[in-house]
């Protein structure tokens, strides 16, 4: 029989980057926490936890998390259930979702419903390219990214694509494109790319049939992001719905007006995630068809 003391013991771990923060939430002692990480591990019989800077779940690790985080909304809909179990305590969902969707339709989209079912988010930010790895890691209930595959245990619902146009201020088109965008110049002059795992830079280059290397500034802040390109530091890819008003007022212009990608994003949860899950689902997939592009 799996002791929970000890398995949430080993979520705040992982969910709050280290044994500190996770007594800290558990209202225990560092040991304490500490202590009952190993009787998890020692019921076990291996370890749960890389115990690096920060820790991470081993195999056996992301299956007890996974396990954690479904039976806190199976929880939730037994108190809904028997009032005599229901303490009014918010219930905390911890999401992935891209940086884009949250700089954009994301806010609007969720603010009623967690509102109604007494909801407190937990995002963690991850590029749309990368965010299914938290759900590998049984380290979140639900995220938005751009794979349309599930990983095991969980389903995926198409939420519509978002539209990237490459802009750049007024003044750097005078500076590097004076005589239109070249495919000679394009790759000298600098883009900002948002981090490691932001490939639309490279895509849109490819669509243009440029390859290789390219010169350009890091900046993992998607309000950061378009405020370097209003500076004139650089051209970059953004989502159409957050440069409506720099376009609109031309603080903003495209580099090849109409020359559009779309990207894909996709929306998954645990299936044993209970009805709070199931409910978001749903709520989602409406909100989306607004403000998102069909795929």
């Amino acid at each position: 029989m799996l002791d929970y003391k000890l398995l949430a013991a080993l979520a705040a771990v992982i969910e709050q980057g280290g044994f500190e923060r996770a007594a800290n939430t558990l209202g225990l002692s560092q040991s304490a926490v500490s202590q009952r990480v190993k009787l998890l591990e020692a019921r076990i019989g291996q370890p749960v936890l890389v115990r690096a800077t920060p820790p991470a779940p081993t195999e056996i690790g992301r299956r007890l998390l996974n396990h954690v985080q479904q039976v806190r909304l199976l929880e939730r809909d037994l108190t809904r259930q028997v009032p005599a179990l229901d303490d009014a305590v918010p219930e905390r969902l911890r999401l992935a979702i891209n940086a884009d969707s949250l700089a954009t339709w994301w806010p609007s989209a969720v603010s009623g419903f967690c509102t109604h079912q007494n909801v407190l988010l937990e995002l963690v930010v991850e590029d749309q390219e990368v965010g299914l790895k938290r759900m590998r890691a049984g380290e979140v209930a639900g995220c938005v990214c751009a794979a349309e595959r599930p990983v095991a245990g969980a389903n995926s619902v198409a939420l519509g694509a978002m539209p990237y146009l490459a802009v750049a201020s007024p003044a750097f088109m005078t500076r590097y494109f004076a005589g239109g965008v070249s495919t000679d110049v394009l790759p000298q002059a600098p883009a900002i790319v948002f981090g490691a795992d932001d490939q639309l830079q490279h895509r849109y280059l490819a669509t243009l049939n440029i390859t290789g290397s390219f010169a350009y500034h890091l900046c993992p802040s998607s309000e950061g992001f378009v405020r370097l390109l209003e500076s004139g530091l650089g051209w970059g890819m953004v989502p159409e719905l957050q440069v409506r008003d720099e376009l609109a007022q031309s603080k903003l212009v495209e580099l090849i007006p109409g020359h559009v990608i779309h990207v894909p994003l996709y929306w998954h949860y645990w299936r044993n995630g209970g009805r709070l899950l199931t409910g978001l689902t749903q709520h989602l997939r409406h909100k989306a068809q607004a403000a998102l592009v069909p795929l």
